[in-house]
């Protein structure tokens, strides 16, 4: 309990003195506030988008996103990871294919997305779960190659089959990767996001970053920003709760 609220209490005070140094560098006339607005600035156009009813329908609108994305990504990233980790088929007819995918930013592959897909939800989804997908079979298939060797065999002097070595002893014993793979997949979910939402999209966070660009209207463009920090470390936090939960004999 004091462990947790000492790192709270640093997390408060980090804050605090971020947005400190922030007042003072742009309240105090060091740069022009047209390009680093204030924080009173800030808040005033987050109020205001939220008046508008534009703050909470494009984060609905980005999270759903971001949801079905990962959801997507994340689910062929395991089952895709343990195969090419355990199954020499697979292994050898995908790993150097997805190998040479990894290298590939999101962003790239937005033209041919909206190609393929129109500037409708599926480009989105498609940049998303991609991203996410390279992330957890990673992770994934680092973790189940290597499954100690011991475990195997023991598992087999016990009389298992491969379908109880499989789910009972790979699985576990590769869940601290595949949760580190779906921790890392969330975090670039929401960086793909933004990639897909500034091509081809007349809504989202990252459209509206866009949009507030265009206009220069910076104090619209830190909202976002710090709406996609929030959203982020929130979402992190919770896996690592899950983690600490699911995968106890490992440290999140």
């Amino acid at each position: 309990m004091e462990t947790h609220l000492k790192k709270y209490g640093q997390l408060v005070m980090s804050l605090m003195g971020v947005v400190a140094i922030w007042w003072i560098v742009s309240g105090f006339g060091l740069v022009n506030q047209n390009l680093f607005p204030t924080p009173p600035q800030v808040l005033a156009a987050a109020v205001e988008l939220y008046k508008d009813g534009v703050l909470i329908s494009d984060l609905q609108i980005s999270l759903k996103r971001a949801g079905i994305g990962f959801a997507i990504g994340s689910t062929l990233g395991v089952l895709i990871g343990l195969l090419t980790a355990r199954v020499f088929a697979f292994s050898v007819a995908l790993e150097p294919f997805l190998t040479l995918l990894r290298p590939i930013p999101a962003i790239a592959l937005v033209p041919i997305a909206i190609v393929w897909f129109g500037i409708g939800e599926g480009s989105k989804y498609f940049v998303i779960s991609y991203t996410v997908f390279l992330a957890v079979w990673l992770n994934t298939h680092a973790g189940a190659s290597a499954v100690a060797g011991t475990y195997i065999r023991a598992a087999r002097s016990l009389g298992a089959n491969r379908f109880r070595e499989f789910f009972e002893v790979v699985v576990p014993a590769a869940a601290p990767h595949i949760v580190v793979g779906l921790r890392l997949g969330a975090a670039l979910a929401f960086l793909s996001l933004v990639a897909a939402e500034l091509s081809g999209a007349s809504s989202g966070i990252g459209f509206r970053l866009q949009d507030a660009r265009q206009f220069i209207q910076t104090d619209r463009m830190f909202v976002g920003l710090i709406e996609l920090g929030i959203l982020g470390a929130l979402l992190d936090s919770v896996f690592v709760i899950i983690s600490r939960r699911l995968v106890h004999w490992e440290s999140a």
